[in-house]
């Protein structure tokens, strides 16, 4: 039901976009480099092409790269790639605006449920420090997303925003002493959740 929700919006958007675009007379469309600020000090890189499409549609792609193989004792490989239609109230790249997302990505990490020390038991008897275990696999996600873009300076803009959506995730569980695997999935576990999964605050520079 929630997944049809996400897509049901997504299409809406995109549709409106495709609409928009077609009947919007041809003149001048602006166009956005971007990078996220807030994840700089953390050596995340997060950048993006924002992309006007009529009056108050746009269209955003972005790449997010966390390449740290450990961070705080933690793996922490990240990487993924997204698409999303965005509709501005008042106008492209001012103000509130709605988004649907759709991304990917591929991870090598350690979920935040496993930081801590404490007994794992696979369904084989075997017994497991969970703080040595970790994840590697890819996710499948579809989300909203909501935002407020205002200008600094001729063509210099700030882009606040965040996302939640449902992540359907694919991945196996490792032992990092060992190397072994710790769950008892032939293949891949599978798993669905409901999450934050972007955010930040973007500055942006017209390029067009």
């Amino acid at each position: 039901m929630k997944q049809k929700f996400f897509a049901g919006l997504f299409s809406i958007l995109s549709v409106g976009a495709l609409s928009a675009q077609e009947q919007e007379p041809e003149q001048e469309k602006k166009l956005y480099l971007k990078g996220n600020a807030l994840l700089i000090p953390i050596g995340v890189i997060n950048i993006a092409a924002e992309k006007q499409l009529s009056e108050k549609y746009t269209l955003q792609g972005d790449i997010l790269v966390s390449p740290w193989k450990s961070f705080a004792g933690h793996e922490f490989q990240y990487y993924s790639v997204s698409i999303e239609g965005r509709y501005y109230f008042n106008k492209a790249f001012n103000h509130w605006y709605v988004g649907a997302n759709l991304a990917a990505s591929a991870f090598n990490l350690q979920k935040w449920n496993y930081w801590k020390e404490a007994p794992y038991v696979n369904d084989r008897g075997e017994i497991y420090n969970k703080a040595n275990l970790y994840q590697k696999g890819y996710s499948l996600i579809i989300g909203v997303t909501g935002g407020y873009q205002f200008q600094l300076s001729d063509r210099w803009n700030m882009d606040i925003y965040a996302g939640i959506g449902t992540s359907q995730d694919f991945y196996k569980g490792y032992d990092r002493e060992s190397g072994k695997r710790y769950d008892m999935a032939q293949k891949y576990n599978k798993s669905g959740e409901i999450l934050p999964y972007r955010g930040g605050i973007m500055i942006s520079y017209q390029i067009k």
